[in-house]
């Protein structure tokens, strides 16, 4: 949806804070004993973020009625400040938070939570410089530029993953170049 320039940035500034304040209280929660099964937990949730990366991505931005057509304005004008506003997205994530806080515990809850909202992190930061930034030709960003400019300008049933590629290649839906030559 539409936002405006404090909307649009709001992220790269409250989030970052709110990962560093959630990991040191989880940290501190899980002590020196925890510190490695808490670290293995968060990195697991942030490789578990890709996948609901690209099945938000796949199904919700694409399908869903109302986000479908708010995504398109996105696929339209692709430099425009347009995304998910930071109280929906925080909303989201504390709608995790909470159950698992209480149905186990803060250091767990902290650990899962700071994952997930890493890995939103990554996805903001690498959307944002897919669309605003000229990275080198060479190299992991200017790649995920090329898929995401195939999603965009080629193929928009393929390619939903913008971190990564993975999930793409796993369920078919890879746009490759030579698919989109022959399109």
């Amino acid at each position: 949806m539409p936002l405006s320039p404090i909307g649009y940035y709001s992220d790269f500034v409250v989030y970052p804070l709110l990962i560093t304040a959630l990991a040191a209280s989880g940290l501190v929660e899980a002590g020196l004993s925890g510190v490695g099964w808490w670290i293995a937990t968060c990195g697991s949730f942030i490789g578990l973020w890709t996948l609901i990366e690209y099945l938000l991505h796949r199904v919700v931005f694409h399908r869903f009625p109302l986000i479908r057509d708010l995504h398109h304005d996105h696929h339209v004008n692709e430099t425009a400040s347009r995304g998910t506003p930071s109280w929906l997205s925080l909303s989201a994530h504390g709608l995790v938070f909470l159950p698992i806080w209480l149905l186990t515990n803060f250091e767990i809850a902290s650990a899962v939570s700071s994952g997930l909202m890493i890995g939103y992190l990554w996805y903001v930061c690498i959307h944002h410089i897919l669309h605003h930034w000229h990275p080198p030709h060479a190299g992991y960003v200017y790649r995920l530029k090329q898929r995401h400019a195939l999603h965009h300008h080629i193929d928009g049933d393929g390619s939903f993953g913008v971190t990564t590629g993975l999930w793409d290649r796993m369920f078919g839906t890879a746009t490759t170049k030579q698919t989109a030559r022959r399109s």
